[in-house]
């Protein structure tokens, strides 16, 4: 019994050996995946993105900015003259946090009968993201309340105190769900799609359907379009379910086009068809495809595109390798046209680099067909 148990073993052992693709899945995608995660996989939140308004133009209010600034948690990004302009920043995406000072703050300060709303600071939070926007909310809470405690230690008791009023715009009551569920959307579309596709040319070579398709008068493109279509149209379906449950079950608010929601998800269909494709034409069998899919492209995408870890939380050469990840551009787009109600005019640029990676790997993948036109 023994000896047929380690026949056996020996054989599994020799057919991994005799098949160099699978082994480097095997032992190469785990150090990658590690190498890349150990950097990106990280819940810290620092260098949040902020807008700042700066009506007083005093010492006081210089002081509290350079607080801001100090703090290894925040980053100033821009520097506007009105309140009205932080709304193009949390829309695009810039910043996160907005802090308006109003004018008259210093003079408010040494004044205990002083209007309170003239002591009031304004941080406006992108509520967009809850969990990270909750922990951002909280630093800037806390530098406010150290700036007071300073302010109390130099001048008394005595000394009026700022009131730093919290706004949260897109998701008021930072419902996580809200957040994750749009990104779940984009998350099912990719499996689903790149999988099955996956599976399309590799299925007809190892059943040997493949060569009497290359000797019919089938062009390539007609192979490819005939292979994607199918999967395309389950994916849409899917798309549609998904939608449904998200609005009418989770109350989801899209606040956006459906019409442009629906076009983005056109366009990442045809990322993933065409990722599913490339990743076909590159393997033997199906189990090898499944694996490839699996373990070089899907599992980095969803920890390196933002779904789980924010990505300006990673270091710079992480930051990079994200701008070649599609559903990096897709979740900001469903997430914008969910939570904040944006349109194409805001959006164009994830929607240039989604269109233009689904064309490159469809064109790729074609290239590898062996079927030639």
């Amino acid at each position: 019994m023994r000896q047929r148990i380690f026949t056996l073993v020996w054989k599994e052992f020799a057919e991994l050996r005799r098949s160099p693709q699978l082994l480097r899945i095997i032992f190469i995608a785990p150090i990658l995946q590690l190498t890349m995660l150990g950097y990106a996989a990280t819940t810290d939140i620092r260098n949040v993105p902020i807008a700042v308004v700066d009506g007083d133009r005093s010492s006081v209010s210089r002081r509290l900015i350079e607080r801001f600034s100090a703090s290894p948690y925040f980053e100033i990004v821009k520097e506007e003259t009105s309140p009205h302009a932080i709304d193009d920043d949390l829309a695009h995406g810039r910043a996160w946090l907005a802090v308006v000072i109003p004018a008259g703050l210093a003079r408010a300060l040494e004044s205990p009968h002083a209007d309170p709303a003239q002591r009031t600071v304004q941080i406006v939070a992108d509520g967009t993201d809850a969990n990270s926007s909750g922990v951002a909310i909280a630093y800037a809470q806390a530098l406010v309340s150290e700036f007071n405690a300073a302010r109390l230690a130099e001048q008394g008791s005595t000394a009026p105190a700022i009131d730093g009023r919290i706004r949260v715009w897109f998701n008021a009551d930072l419902v996580s769900r809200n957040f994750m569920i749009p990104g779940v959307l984009a998350l099912l579309v990719l499996i689903i799609t790149a999988n099955l596709t996956s599976m399309a040319i590799v299925r007809e070579r190892e059943v040997g359907t493949l060569d009497q398709l290359n000797v019919t008068p089938i062009r390539r493109w007609e192979l490819i379009i005939g292979k994607l279509l199918p999967y395309g149209l389950v994916g849409l379906i899917d798309v549609l379910l998904v939608l449904a449950v998200a609005v009418f079950w989770f109350e989801v608010p899209l606040r956006g086009s459906v019409l442009l929601l629906l076009g983005s998800c056109l366009i990442y269909l045809l990322c993933t068809l065409g990722l599913g494709l490339f990743v076909s034409t590159i393997s033997s069998t199906q189990q090898q495809a499944m694996m490839t899919a699996t373990f070089f492209f899907m599992l980095p995408m969803i920890y390196l595109s933002g779904f789980i870890f924010p990505i300006e939380n990673m270091p710079t050469a992480i930051q990079w390798v994200t701008t070649l990840i599609p559903l990096r551009y897709f979740l900001v787009i469903v997430r914008g046209i969910f939570l904040r109600g944006v349109g194409f005019d805001i959006l164009w640029p994830q929607f240039a680099a989604l269109l233009a990676w689904g064309l490159v790997v469809l064109t790729l993948a074609a290239l590898r067909s062996r079927k030639v036109g």
